[in-house]
């Protein structure tokens, strides 16, 4: 094809990838959405992408940007289209220590801008377990979340700026590097979630924050999660906020892992229906400095509240890292979560949020209405509790079959319960169906303006996000 040929000319010979070489852009990282691309092309700069995108835009062909591949909802599946790579551009251009800020190209994985950032006393924090192969314009696309929304908020939160290649080829200019910039309309917002739909990233301004001193880090085996929530309020009072992560494992959860991983060591002696992961990150030197027996503030703060819970009956049981070890063994715990929704058959995954105090009452009723439709599904959750968001993983016994009304029946409490149906997973293909069944008709029709106004060509990973 002649396009080929162009990108060829673009990007050089090793860089356009056609047939076997493209097969790695052929599906995502569960499987479930398989397409085979025109090609994959792997630009080195952003104004390579540039004339990329206007080849693309003049030979009338739709162009899917693709940064780690690992999402979940299918937003990089690219079927007789041009896959973009960002891969090569993949470096860190600068950080400046004094401002906080770290420069970086869209193809930076997750952890090269962690180890990169902690090489000058800081944090990027955003984590979650995909973090060594997830690029920042992948999690840029989504608004990815992850463990420490709680402390610091969502992809959204931490970024200050953008560079981005529009449909027609140019190349937008919103790299602020200020906290302030209140110079007309927010572009940057209007990119970060929008899943490549209406232009490219290719590089973004993102805020780092002081690394902690110290961690407190511990297991907690909870009667409910009411109890839960109420461990996650009294700390979040005596500490100013200063907890990391808080996440919720049932006993699904835990049997699921220790069906995946026989050899490991479980949290507890006993399995319990609730069990949190819960971590505090203390930057104070008054919170993190040994005493005069060798015990860390913090973590003598979180066994003290442990012990008082226990005591109460608001707590059964808990397990304190004592090293980073068994700090990193709690957290691996956590970040096999995505291994265990695969490999067991077609699947639908939610990615639900809502209000702290009607997680309990959701759970209840999703179990019960799941159940009530099909005696014979199974399912797994775990959750980002501190920030209400919940990932329920259904097998529903008819497979592929059961995938909208398994969505449907969660979506139904969902809304009732003033929630969203998509946490931070993203729309692509999975979550379109939701999109035109609860979405605002007024919020879509806005979107779908601003869509046709900015991409008239429609050529921006078409047939995502929007229904």
């Amino acid at each position: 094809m002649d396009i080929i040929e162009t990108l060829r000319g673009i990007v050089g010979s090793t860089h356009v990838l056609t047939g076997a070489d493209a097969a790695p852009f052929a599906q995502d990282w569960t499987g479930a959405y398989r397409g085979e691309p025109i090609c994959a092309v792997r630009p080195a700069d952003t104004g390579e992408v540039a004339a990329v995108v206007k080849a693309a835009a003049a030979a009338g062909i739709a162009v899917v940007p693709v940064a780690g591949n690992t999402g979940l909802m299918g937003g990089t599946h690219a079927p007789g289209r041009i896959a973009l790579s960002l891969e090569r551009m993949n470096r860190i251009r600068e950080i400046r220590e004094g401002a906080r800020i770290a420069i970086v190209e869209a193809g930076v994985v997750l952890t090269q801008l962690h180890e990169a950032a902690d090489q000058h006393g800081l944090v990027f924090p955003l984590t979650f377990g995909a973090k060594g192969s997830a690029r920042i314009g992948g999690v840029l696309g989504t608004n990815a979340g992850g463990s420490n929304v709680l402390r610091y908020g969502n992809t959204r939160a931490l970024c200050l700026g953008l560079e981005v290649v529009m449909p027609d080829g140019q190349v937008l200019n919103t790299m602020s590097e200020l906290m302030k910039d209140n110079s007309g309309y927010d572009l940057r917002d209007m990119f970060i979630g929008a899943e490549g739909t209406l232009g490219i990233v290719t590089a973004a301004v993102m805020r780092l924050h002081p690394k902690p001193l110290a961690y407190a880090t511990a297991m907690v085996a909870v009667p409910s999660v009411a109890d839960a929530l109420g461990l996650l309020n009294r700390l979040q009072s005596a500490t100013g906020g200063a907890v990391e992560a808080f996440e919720y494992m049932p006993r699904s959860y835990f049997e699921g892992w220790t069906k995946r991983e026989p050899d490991k060591r479980p949290p507890f002696e006993t399995t319990y229906d609730h069990a949190i992961m819960v971590e505090v990150g203390a930057t104070a030197p008054r919170d993190a400095t040994p005493n005069e027996t060798g015990e860390i503030p913090i973590q003598a703060y979180l066994e003290e509240v442990l012990g008082e819970m226990i005591e109460a009956g608001t707590a059964l049981d808990a397990t304190v890292a004592r090293s980073e070890a068994q700090r990193r063994e709690i957290w691996e715990r956590r970040e096999i979560a995505g291994e265990l929704s695969l490999g067991a058959g077609p699947f639908v995954l939610t990615d639900v949020s809502v209000p702290l105090d009607r997680v309990e009452p959701f759970l209840d009723r999703a179990y019960a209405a799941l159940e009530a439709d099909d005696p014979d599904v199974r399912h797994l959750l775990v959750s980002h509790l501190g920030d209400g968001n919940l990932h329920l993983t259904v097998w529903p016994s008819d497979g592929d079959d059961g995938y909208e009304r398994v969505m449907e029946i969660v979506e139904d409490i969902v809304q009732e319960m003033g929630g969203s149906f998509s946490a931070e997973h993203g729309i692509g293909l999975g979550k379109r169906g939701a999109m035109a069944r609860r979405k605002d008709k007024v919020a879509l029709e806005v979107m779908g303006k601003i869509k046709a106004a900015l991409d008239p060509q429609g050529i921006m990973n078409p047939g995502k996000v929007l229904p």
